[in-house]
């Protein structure tokens, strides 16, 4: 960072390289400790309506989300808080930042650039979340949802610490 960088509050840009996946990869969004999703607080997701469901929790101030496979960002909220991945294997996925993180109205979010419909890499950042700001008022705990699996059987290694990039389904 330079000088002028400083005296302008002018942020360095951090670069997130994607990963060589296969294509039935789903990976960690960031670093972070996977946990049991029936212990997060909102019934839904705890009780995986939506879909089998793993959550993640970060303890950095700031984190940056990346997709967690290979595909298309087949929807991206304009909030942040939640976005989808249609895999090229057919199967879909949402990524759901804190929970009622909706109520947000988008502060705290910082979406890094892409756009729905854009193709993506599993490790491609999409959004940067503020986890010390946001935690003064939501549970972040981040969601990580099958929402269609194409019959695919998928499931998940157990709760552990991950980096991101590392492979979650077996």
């Amino acid at each position: 960072m330079g000088l002028f960088d400083k005296l302008f509050n002018k942020e360095e840009e951090v670069v997130l390289e994607a990963f060589d996946v296969d294509d039935d990869a789903i990976v960690a969004l960031a670093d972070g400790e996977m946990v049991d999703v029936t212990t997060i607080p909102d019934e839904m997701f705890a009780n995986q309506m939506m879909g089998k469901t793993i959550a993640f929790k970060y303890n950095q101030d700031k984190v940056i989300l990346c997709s967690p496979a290979n595909g298309t960002l087949g929807v991206l909220f304009p909030t942040g808080h939640a976005f989808g991945v249609v895999c090229n294997n057919g199967v879909e996925l949402l990524v759901h930042c804190g929970v009622d993180t909706v109520n947000a109205n988008g502060e705290g979010f910082k979406i890094l650039g892409k756009k729905q419909g854009d193709t993506v890499k599993a490790g491609d950042p999409i959004v940067e979340v503020d986890i010390k700001k946001l935690s003064k008022n939501y549970d972040m705990s981040t969601m990580l949802i099958v929402t269609r699996s194409e019959e695919k059987e998928i499931s998940f290694i157990e709760p552990q610490p991950v980096k991101r990039g590392q492979k979650v389904n077996r």
